[in-house]
């Protein structure tokens, strides 16, 4: 069975616009692996086999073992290029390097529990995933695939702020590190605080009584139209 979080590449020398070119043409994809104390590493990677691990999610937040030509290194996905017409066609990716003592930044997914028995929902309200992704620093030991968000106990026209996530042990919001001590201990939502879900009253109903009253509108423009 394959490990998709080890990805096999190959050592290039040749840089540059057509070169990059040739490679994609050859089914592969041209990438680089920086930071730490080694110079950035120009590599490629097969396309078809990297594609089956994007479609892992946990792949985006994961430590990944880097094999290159036989070596293996520690390296998080730290950004990636998709054709803008073909979501599934990859033209560049960059790796970090990753370092066990020091602090790292990096983009993970929200997972929401439990929103099918929130009180919002059952009065009739809409859940909004208003965010669906959030930048976290931590060091490489305690980095989450995802981080849950409880919705069980929100109710309707209430929301679930940044400050208000259970973080795993380790792990911060950089969002957060330019708001106050005192503005998210007395529970004030700073600019920074943003709403990551909410529970809403549906508006189906109001959209639906003024696309009525646009139709009866034109109906009677016509009627009035066929007299003349």
């Amino acid at each position: 069975m394959e490990n998709l979080f080890e990805v096999q590449a190959e050592l290039r020398t040749d840089g540059g616009k057509g070169a990059s070119r040739r490679l994609r043409h050859a089914g592969k994809v041209p990438a680089i692996i920086y930071g730490g104390s080694d110079a950035p590493m120009s590599v490629s990677i097969d396309h078809n086999r990297f594609l089956r691990h994007l479609q892992e999610e946990a792949f985006y937040a994961h430590i990944l073992t880097f094999v290159v030509d036989g070596k293996k290194q520690q390296v998080v996905l730290k950004d990636l290029q998709r054709h803008p017409a073909k979501d599934t066609k990859i033209m560049h990716a960059d790796f970090l390097r990753i370092d066990a003592n020091h602090a790292m930044t990096m983009t993970v997914q929200l997972h929401f529990l439990a929103e099918d028995v929130a009180p919002g929902v059952k009065a009739g309200g809409l859940v909004s995933h208003l965010m669906t992704d959030v930048e976290i620093s931590c060091l490489p030991k305690d980095l989450p695939e995802y981080i849950e968000v409880d919705v069980s106990a929100l109710d309707l026209d209430q929301s679930i702020h940044l400050s208000e996530i259970a973080l795993p042990e380790g792990v911060t919001l950089t969002a957060l590190s330019h708001a106050s001590d005192e503005q998210l201990e007395e529970g004030e939502h700073s600019s920074y605080d943003q709403a990551v879900v909410n529970i809403h009253t549906p508006r189906v109903v109001v959209e639906e009584e003024v696309e009525s009253a646009e139709d009866g509108a034109a109906t009677e423009g016509e009627e009035e139209a066929t007299e003349e």
